[in-house]
C-alpha cells in the first residue's frame, strides 16, 4: 500500500518524504538482523540458522499477486511456489499458515485484459523494474472524492496453528510436495474458519494459482 503512494509522492513537492523512506528501506534490507531483508536464499538461511526464536515472514506470491489484488477476490499465487517449504524442511522450521483479510479492499484497481497493450506494458515494466505498474485508486482528502489514499476499511491478519516439519538436509520432491499440500490445506481451513467474521461471504472461496 505505502510503496505505490510513495512512488507517486516522488513526483510532487513532498518528494523528501518518500526519498527518506526508500533510503531507509534500502539500508535496512541489507541488514537481516534488523527486521527487513531480501527474500534471497542466503538471507533466509542466515535468519533460520541463528538459533530459535527467529520468525521469517514471506509473501510467497510476490509481485505476481499485485494484479490479483482487486476487491471481492481471494486469490493467492501458491500452487507452484514450493521453495519456502524446501527451506523450512532443511532447517526443521515450522510453517505457520497466515492470512490477511481486507487488504484487497483498501484500493480499487483497473484490470486490463491479457491481450491488451496496457497489460503487455505492465509485464514489460515488471521485467525491467521487478514489480507491476498497477493502475489503482482509493479515496481523496474530501468525502466521496477519488484519490490515492486507501479506503477506510479494516485489515485483519489471522494466524493458524504451526505445522511442524522434520529437519531433512536434502528433502526429496515427494517430501516437499507432501508438506506443501498440508500447508495449503491448513491455509484453506484458516480462511474458511474466519472468512464470515471478517467481511467475506460464506460462499467465497480461497483460490490458489
Amino acid at each position: 500500500i505505502l510503496q505505490p503512494l510513495f512512488i507517486y509522492l516522488l513526483f510532487t513537492s513532498l518528494w523528501p518524504l518518500p526519498a527518506f523512506y526508500f533510503v531507509w528501506l534500502f539500508l535496512d534490507w541489507k541488514t537481516p538482523e534488523q527486521g527487513v531483508c531480501s527474500v534471497s536464499q542466503p538471507a533466509i538461511d542466515y535468519l533460520l540458522s541463528h538459533g530459535t526464536g527467529n520468525l521469517v515472514g514471506i509473501v510467497v506470491g510476490g509481485v505476481g499477486e499485485a494484479l490479483q489484488s482487486v476487491p471481492n477476490t481471494t486469490t493467492l499465487i501458491l500452487q507452484k511456489r514450493k521453495g519456502f517449504v524446501r527451506t523450512a524442511l532443511q532447517h526443521g522450521a515450522h510453517l505457520v499458515p497466515t492470512f490477511t483479510f481486507g487488504e484487497t479492499e483498501v484500493y480499487d484497481q483497473v484490470v486490463f485484459h491479457q491481450d491488451s497493450n496496457m497489460y503487455k506494458f505492465q509485464s514489460f515494466f515488471r521485467r525491467i523494474f521487478g514489480f507491476y505498474f498497477c493502475v489503482f485508486y482509493g479515496q481523496g482528502f474530501r468525502q466521496g472524492s477519488l484519490g490515492l489514499l486507501p479506503y477506510s476499511r479494516p485489515i485483519v491478519t489471522v494466524v493458524g496453528e504451526p505445522l511442524p516439519l522434520p529437519q531433512i538436509e536434502n528433502p526429496s520432491q515427494e517430501m516437499v510436495d507432501k508438506y506443501h499440500a498440508l500447508y495449503m490445506d491448513a491455509l484453506h481451513k484458516l480462511f474458511d474458519q474466519h472468512k464470515t467474521r471478517y467481511g467475506c461471504s460464506d460462499a467465497q472461496k480461497l483460490l490458489f494459482l
